[in-house]
């Protein structure tokens, strides 16, 4: 029997990813995709699948909090651009953890491992991840994935500058070079919300901890100038946001 497969990312390019390596896996059936977590769960209600390929950090309902809403839920695999939480969600009872971005061959291995999770196993597995599943812990740190040509890079948030978004394109500036994001500057200013990172303008989101100076260009307009000499120019939406930064 095909092992019925759910796919669930926030992320476009991470979900089609995760569909080719997929259907290169034999007896495997992808029976839908969920990008947020409340899809995750009506999907699971309806489909019914035997794995759940779960991104942890997507914005609103996360990875956990559908662990945490799910009554009846299959094998879950873990998909986390963090080692460290994905360890200790595999450690708590999740079949496996894959770690962005994700090769071949090491989903194939996940895959091979869900086949093999009995159905007692598979529930004793879930009762202990959603032990862990505490809605008052604490924001998960963050990785961020990056594009250069073919190649995806994860970036720490503290070596990021500054997110630029140019039309439909969205730039990670770091002290060396830019990728490419791959997620919208909205999302990327909800999955950074309560850290260092601070929309100046509906273009900008900059890192207030490599902000150098701040020039006042008129009572509404900030000129701000980062570590690596980039200049951005706050909007006059976000005027008095800018302005708190001063009484840090």
């Amino acid at each position: 029997m095909p092992l019925r497969t759910l796919v669930v990312d926030d992320e476009p390019v991470a979900r089609k990813v995760l569909r080719e390596e997929l259907e290169s896996i034999g007896d495997v059936e992808i029976v839908g995709e969920a990008d947020n977590g409340v899809s995750a769960l009506e999907q699971i209600a309806a489909h019914r699948p035997d794995l759940v390929l779960l991104d942890l950090q997507m914005p609103g309902m996360g990875g956990l909090d559908v662990v945490r809403g799910g009554a009846r839920l299959p094998a879950i695999v873990i998909v986390t651009a963090y080692d460290k939480y994905a360890l200790e969600a595999f450690e708590a009872g999740a079949v496996d953890y894959l770690l962005k971005p994700i090769g071949q061959e090491r989903l194939a291995e996940a895959v091979a491992r869900a086949r093999r999770v009995s159905g007692r196993e598979a529930v004793e597995r879930l009762a202990h991840l959603q032990e862990i599943a505490d809605p008052v812990s604490g924001p998960l740190p963050r990785k961020i994935v990056g594009k250069v040509g073919e190649e995806y890079f994860l970036l720490n948030a503290g070596e990021i500058f500054a997110f630029q978004a140019d039309g439909d394109i969205v730039w990670i500036v770091t002290a060396k070079r830019k990728y490419m994001a791959t997620q919208t500057l909205k999302v990327l200013e909800q999955r950074l919300g309560n850290t260092s990172f601070q929309r100046i303008h509906r273009n900008a989101l900059v890192n207030v901890d490599h902000v150098r100076k701040m020039s006042a260009l008129s009572s509404q307009r900030w000129l701000i100038t980062l570590s690596n000499d980039q200049e951005f120019i706050a909007s006059k939406r976000q005027a008095r946001s800018v302005r708190q930064l001063l009484s840090w």
